[in-house]
């Protein structure tokens, strides 16, 4: 098992208090502590080789849970393993074989090229030179970092910098990967690459994928299993059929026409209409019926019946509760 996650439980202490100079000083004298619980009891496993998208909304406990499973942080209940490894050690053994990726946190040098991070990270993992050689060449043609290497990281461009820090983060060829946004904030192009190059990397080396995103293509791109937390609780574990099955009740029937016509007479939500292009929201239930009737009474061109998106269905998820 390479994950292995039992009853989790996550407790932060902060400082709280009201504005204005009487306020701040009651603080300094008798600070008001508030326990905030970032997770709650959350168990599930990963087997080797596996991608698993971990969603939810902002502070929901995903970073603080990748956190524990990197060893940042010291869980206050339950237990977790990675690799065999308990996390908060930290253990040597452990370090080597895992690695985390913060989309907003950068762990390159601002004012030197990437290249010299590579290089105090070949020390720091005591990576041999020619195994060395071999990882960054083979990175540098998948991520396309041909041209970026040499120059200063503060000139690089937000994807081009995300795909430096992959490569310094997977030098030393990591079982496991703990992706924290890895895509947050780049355009189209440079998220595709980089979710190509994620599913190249598990591929060639069966590595362990835990991903957190806002953005729904880079899970439906790589991963078939999601995990769903709200509020430090698990709300689902599964594969993404199931969760589309369970919680979106509705399809969406696409329908291209040959010429403007009329949609009253279906009697349906119109999602989009620009014309010649129409999108209905129609009851699962209703979709043999509803297909029909649009065959029967528009000029139809195509027409295609799809699943709701996921984004749709994960707001439902946490409607639910």
């Amino acid at each position: 098992m390479a994950i292995d996650v039992d009853a989790l439980v996550k407790r932060f202490f902060v400082n709280r208090r009201s504005p204005g100079l009487r306020s701040s000083i009651r603080h300094v004298l008798r600070p008001e502590r508030h326990e905030v619980t970032a997770l709650s009891g959350v168990s599930f496993r990963m087997t080797q080789g596996e991608i698993v998208g971990f969603l939810g909304p902002n502070g929901a406990g995903k970073t603080s849970l990748l956190k524990c499973l990197s060893g940042l942080l010291h869980p206050t209940e339950g237990s977790a393993r990675v690799l065999g490894h308990v996390p908060h050690r930290r253990e040597p053994a452990f370090l080597r074989q895992i690695s985390l990726v913060m989309g907003q946190r950068n762990s390159l040098f601002w004012d030197l090229p990437a290249l010299d991070a590579y290089e105090v990270n070949r020390t720091i993992y005591q990576i041999p030179r020619r195994e060395y050689t071999e990882s960054l060449d083979e990175l540098v043609e998948l991520l396309r970092l041909q041209s970026l290497l040499r120059k200063p990281v503060r000139v690089l461009s937000l994807g081009e910098r995300m795909r430096c820090e992959l490569a310094g983060a997977l030098l030393h060829r990591p079982r496991v990967l703990f992706l924290d946004e890895p895509t947050l904030g780049l355009d189209v192009t440079a998220q595709s690459a980089v979710r190509s190059f994620l599913a190249d990397y598990n591929r060639r080396y069966g590595a362990t994928i835990l991903l957190t995103s806002h953005y729904m293509a880079d899970v439906t791109a790589l991963a078939s299993r999601v995990i769903v937390i709200d509020h430090g609780t698990l709300r689902f574990d599964g594969d993404l059929t199931t969760l589309t099955r369970r919680y979106a009740d509705h399809r969406v029937v696409k329908v291209r026409l040959t010429e403007r016509a009329p949609l009253g007479a279906l009697d349906v939500d119109t999602v989009t209409d620009d014309g010649l292009t129409v999108s209905l929201r129609v009851s699962t239930d209703d979709v043999p019926a509803v297909a029909a009737r649009v065959l029967a009474v528009l000029p139809v061109e195509d027409l295609s019946i799809e699943e709701p998106p996921i984004d749709e269905v994960v707001r439902a998820v946490f409607a639910d509760g």
